[in-house]
């Protein structure tokens, strides 16, 4: 891997330093998050481009600096294999798979919650003005009130952050070099990236379900970045398989 940087990568550097820097500098930092960041669908604030934005959108400076680090070290290497085009079509695809999967692990839990309020009683209408509003607007049990509550956690949720994208290219820099040696920041024990990728995707799955953080802030979009990983590996499968010479994997 050299030590240079490509050309896709280094406008992606680009453009995500220009929304760190606008999300900062404009609208008391609320601005841009409002416009830009993912909201889950059924909230007032989505809008379709969000699907998109997010992924050039950051929650702060350590955040913003990891992943720029992370898409500079694998990004460069993967897009030297796979030239500029087939390189940003990983990246997207990867952080459209993120959403995928998060959005979906998010209606999971909203969807039977919000049955179970209707044949409770409540109106649709009713429950969305509650959740809009975070207000109660009539009588309600207790168990409906923490019903309410769940669904509320889940309405008000956001994403930001091009971490989807990167485990797609991570995982397809692991494909194409499955020996190379990687380690973590804080654990610096070489591990062959053929165990490190999938070791990473499989605490993340643990994470979202279990609730216990081991690498990253409790309140990462976990299932994001098993949606990434998984989008980008298969992308790279198929390629590999139909549109590359076998000896250039070797």
């Amino acid at each position: 891997m050299r030590l240079g940087i490509t050309d896709t990568v280094k406008h992606l550097l680009i453009i995500n330093v220009i929304m760190f820097i606008g999300t900062m500098a404009i609208g008391n930092g609320e601005l841009f998050y409002k416009w830009f960041a993912l909201y889950f669908p059924e909230n007032s604030l989505f809008q379709p481009w969000q699907i998109i934005t997010h992924m050039f959108m950051h929650g702060g400076f350590a955040h913003i600096a990891f992943n720029m680090f992370a898409l500079w070290m694998f990004g460069t290497a993967v897009e030297q294999r796979l030239g500029s085009k087939k390189f940003i079509f990983l990246y997207i695809s990867a952080g459209l798979g993120a959403v995928l999967f998060q959005l979906g692990y998010y209606y999971f839990q909203y969807v039977p919650i919000e049955t179970e309020l209707i044949q409770s009683g409540l109106l649709q209408s009713e429950i969305n003005e509650m959740l809009s509003t975070n207000k109660v607007i009539r009588d309600i049990n207790e168990v409906q009130f923490s019903q309410l509550q769940s669904l509320f956690d889940v309405h008000r949720t956001s994403m930001v952050g091009a971490s989807g994208c990167i485990m797609g290219v991570l995982a397809a820099f692991g494909i194409m070099n499955p020996n190379a040696e990687l380690m973590l920041i804080f654990l610096p024990i070489p591990i062959k990236a053929k165990y490190f990728i999938p070791g990473i995707i499989i605490l993340d799955i643990i994470s979202a379900f279990s609730g216990q953080s081991f690498f990253s802030p409790s309140n990462t979009a976990y299932l994001a970045h098993v949606g990434g990983a998984i989008v980008g590996a298969l992308i790279m499968w198929y390629w590999r398989k139909n549109q590359f010479d076998n000896f250039r994997w070797n």
